[in-house]
């Protein structure tokens, strides 16, 4: 199959706009939850990623999140469809099977396209371009936003870093403006993974299509220069990222006996999700953990937040 050129996949794209606003497709479904659950491709990277019969096809995500989990909205991640990325006919299977099991595209994360804050200005320019066709990609299937990293040279030091990173954001967010969605930014290492910087990034590129992606986990810092500290506080950090969230990470590793998650307390960060910024998106499933499957992370982790979703609407 032909790639498709840029003209004529937007044309496609136009001529099946119609689809996305069936409910459950490409807008939130009408609801009174305080937020709805969706999952995050990479929950299953082990299974996308294994050789043999264990292999899941990437293809077939959505059935598997609407029939095994019974969760109904997506996070794709774009690594699983590289070799994909410009296949017209594949893009167009893809949403199909989101359409018929009835599965509400969300967004798809981008990884692995250059560093937008690449401190070399054509670098910088080529990174903001390899991210066009996901957002288009994303466009088509009817998802909000595309994720993004934040990613620079971090030698470069604390605010010349954010300079680099606000100017590649605003540029790419001035293009998924034209297409209707967002740009959004998730906490996923180094200095993008210090709320205050991140936080600073977003107030420089001051767009309305640019956004964050708070994720519960992703506070590791790492060392850097510019920074005393090697890893974030995640309550901290998400309170600082929630005035500018799209969306929201539930990441979850383990679980103790009694459902919680030992990394993170739930109750105390969906109180500031919920509660203290009034979020009522999606809040997306990421479960990293080894000690138990994937598929049995993806329950625990499902079951915790409809608990506690439960309790904070009865509070």
């Amino acid at each position: 199959m032909r790639p498709l050129s840029r003209r004529a996949f937007l044309a496609t794209s136009a001529a099946t706009a119609t689809l996305a606003t069936r409910p459950g497709v490409g807008r939130a479904a009408d609801t009174k939850e305080l937020f709805q659950i969706s999952l995050a491709q990479w929950s299953l990277h082990r299974a996308f990623r294994a050789t043999g019969g264990d292999k899941r096809d990437p293809l077939k995500f959505a059935e598997i999140s609407a029939k095994e989990f019974g969760i109904t909205a997506l996070e794709y991640v774009n690594q699983f469809y590289a070799d994909k990325k410009k296949d017209a006919a594949y893009l167009t299977d893809l949403k199909k099977v989101a359409d018929d099991n009835k599965v509400q595209s969300v967004l798809i994360m981008c990884d692995g396209e250059g560093n937008l804050g690449n401190p070399d200005e054509k670098g910088r320019t080529q990174a903001v371009d390899n991210h066009k066709r996901w957002a288009e990609w994303a466009k088509f299937l009817g998802c909000h936003s595309i994720r993004v990293n934040a990613a620079s040279d971090w030698k470069k030091g604390f605010e010349e870093t954010q300079k680099l990173a606000a100017d590649g954001l605003r540029k790419l967010a001035e293009f998924t403006d034209t297409l209707g969605i967002n740009t959004i930014v998730e906490n996923h290492g180094g200095l993008s993974s210090h709320g205050g910087w991140l936080a600073g990034v977003m107030k420089r590129v001051d767009h309305k299509r640019c956004g964050t992606l708070p994720d519960f986990g992703n506070f590791r810092i790492g060392k850097i220069e510019s920074v005393k500290e090697e890893s974030y506080d995640r309550y901290k950090g998400v309170d600082e990222l929630m005035p500018f969230a799209k969306g929201v990470s539930a990441k979850s590793h383990d679980f103790n006996p009694k459902g919680d998650e030992v990394h993170t307390d739930y109750r105390k960060m969906l109180d500031i999700v919920l509660n203290k910024h009034k979020y009522r998106g999606f809040i997306g499933i990421e479960y990293e953990g080894g000690k138990i499957g994937e598929p049995e992370g993806i329950r625990a982790t499902k079951k915790l937040l409809e608990t506690v979703r439960a309790e904070l609407t009865k509070g």
